[in-house]
């Protein structure tokens, strides 16, 4: 992977993105780059209706008094935490998501660091519409997943196993290379898991030859192989049956993996930048996920 210059960290002031925070410090000790934070105004009108707006401003203008409250509370935002790094703090105005994507364009991103809001028992149904929609445009790779407030006390979170989930389309070469340069960034142990679904072993109550599962399961591994052959890079490979969330997440939780990079597709049509599974396979990692 290429070396990160820049981090870029959405704040909205939650315990959530404390957690972002201290993911990107740790990657930006490592790499010795810039973290980029940014936090988005959402103009008035959207939050109060132009009427109501337009009433507030006859007062103090509501939205200069809004963006000067937030660039106070940015600036103390986990000072002590960045206190040592290269930061940029910056307030913008609009959609968003929107205003993040194209933000990260603009400053030429390596990687966006942020969390989802699903927590506790409900987390595997709730995603945070602007994450989704950050992950859905986002040009760059996003790490994010419902585990970010628990991110390590530690001054630098280990990252000692690396799992990369592959369906084996068009862009799995450029995935497992991502994942493949992380690991060796960190001298991290490298897994691949390529999830067969169980309708490639049967229909209904009925199981097909058992001999086709394994010709199904020796081919995925054999084009793996050849991947991490093509790439130069060293992984241990596991080819588990059944539904591709839940098949990568029991992988990850085995495995104990520090981190899941997983692909998003890359497609520019407006249904086509995630694959089907990226939503459910995030909300039921047990940990960190990267999107590229």
């Amino acid at each position: 992977m290429a070396m990160l210059t820049r981090v870029l960290v959405p704040v909205e002031f939650s315990p959530r993105c404390q957690g972002a925070i201290q993911y990107a410090a740790a990657l930006a000790r490592h790499f010795h780059c810039e973290i980029a934070m940014l936090h988005v105004v959402i103009p008035p009108t959207s939050v109060y209706g132009f009427s109501e707006a337009a009433a507030y401003t006859s007062a103090p203008d509501l939205q200069a008094e809004v963006v000067a409250d937030r660039r106070d509370r940015l600036e103390k935002f986990a000072a002590a935490e960045l206190q040592d790094l290269a930061v940029t703090r910056t307030i913008l105005e609009g959609d968003p998501a929107h205003v993040i994507v194209q933000y990260a364009r603009m400053i030429d991103a390596g990687l966006i660091v942020m969390p989802t809001h699903g927590r506790g028992p409900f987390r595997r149904f709730l995603l945070g519409s602007v994450t989704a929609k950050v992950i859905h445009d986002s040009e760059c790779p996003v790490w994010t997943g419902p585990h970010l407030e628990q991110a390590p006390s530690q001054h630098d979170p280990v990252f000692s196993r690396v799992l990369c989930a592959l369906d084996l389309a068009l862009d799995s070469r450029g995935i497992l290379g991502w994942a493949g340069g992380f690991a060796g960034e960190y001298g991290a142990s490298l897994a691949v898991v390529h999830a067969i679904p169980s309708s490639v072993t049967r229909l209904g109550g009925v199981y097909f030859d058992p001999d086709w599962s394994i010709h199904v399961a020796a081919d995925a591994r054999k084009r793996i192989c050849g991947m991490l052959d093509d790439l130069e890079i060293r992984g241990e490979v596991s080819i588990p049956v059944g539904d591709a969330p839940h098949a990568i997440a029991e992988t990850a939780a085995t495995w104990k993996a520090d981190l899941l990079v997983i692909g998003r597709g890359r497609h520019t049509k407006v249904l086509g930048r995630l694959h089907t599974n990226a939503y459910a396979i995030l909300r039921e990692s047990p940990c960190p996920v990267v999107a590229v």
